[in-house]
């Protein structure tokens, strides 16, 4: 009997997209539900997930998981080919580290940076690239973060590898480079260079354009919160 392996995501998002990843590099087939986040979430979604109500969920034989980087760990720990976390009890405790840094600190720190007002810029950029610089520390000359091959934190990074280039594209706003950041900036081109990586990436395209009409958004109705 086939396992039911689906997964509730949203095209644009980088927390669905990692769990695609993950799945695509365990070898596992499972079906994709695109859900409207922002003006029509289904039923499913909410049943699934009635806590947070948001994407990403993983639904396996009947049971849901939610929230990507505890999918990611029930992932690993399902299929156990090509993993994702290191055998050595430190160095996994130190990926989990990194991975909670990523979603804890840094993703909201350039996340604000993007698309904060011009007069709290300057703070937010000092804040995000703090942050860049910290990661450029713990990468230290390595193709990935855990060493050869991609592991969790370049997953949970996935968001400075190709999103984060796509808002300073749209914003005009520049955080990472190959000057301030070099060893970074490198592993994001090896990071999207990866074949298996970029079937599990929006068209950047398609996510410029989005971005783009975000800002637009906010110049036509600058007080009206988002989120």
């Amino acid at each position: 009997m086939s396992e039911e392996v689906k997964v509730f995501g949203a095209w644009g998002s980088p927390f669905s997209r990692r769990v695609e990843l993950a799945l695509r590099l365990k070898g596992v087939q499972y079906e994709y539900i695109e859900e409207d986040i922002f003006n029509n979430k289904s039923p499913l979604l909410l049943k699934y997930n009635p806590v947070h109500k948001k994407v990403p969920v993983l639904l396996h034989n009947g049971k849901p998981i939610a929230e990507s980087l505890v999918i990611l760990e029930y992932i690993e720990e399902t299929w156990k080919s090509n993993p994702i976390l290191p055998e050595d009890p430190y160095d996994k405790a130190m990926a989990r580290f990194w991975a909670k840094f990523l979603d804890d600190k840094c993703l909201p720190a350039l996340w604000k940076a993007g698309w904060s007002p011009e007069n709290e810029r300057e703070k937010a950029v000092e804040e995000a690239c703090e942050c860049l610089k910290t990661l450029e520390g713990a990468l230290n000359g390595k193709r990935f973060f855990g060493g050869a091959t991609v592991g969790l934190v370049d997953i949970a990074a996935n968001f400075i590898a190709h999103w984060l280039g796509i808002i300073q594209e749209a914003t005009g706003h520049e955080l990472l480079s190959a000057e301030k950041f070099p060893h970074l900036f490198k592993w994001t081109d090896e990071f999207v260079s990866c074949s298996i990586v970029k079937e599990s990436l929006p068209p950047r395209d398609k996510l410029l354009a989005f971005f783009k009409d975000r800002i637009a958004g906010a110049m036509d109705a600058p007080t009206e919160a988002s989120k």
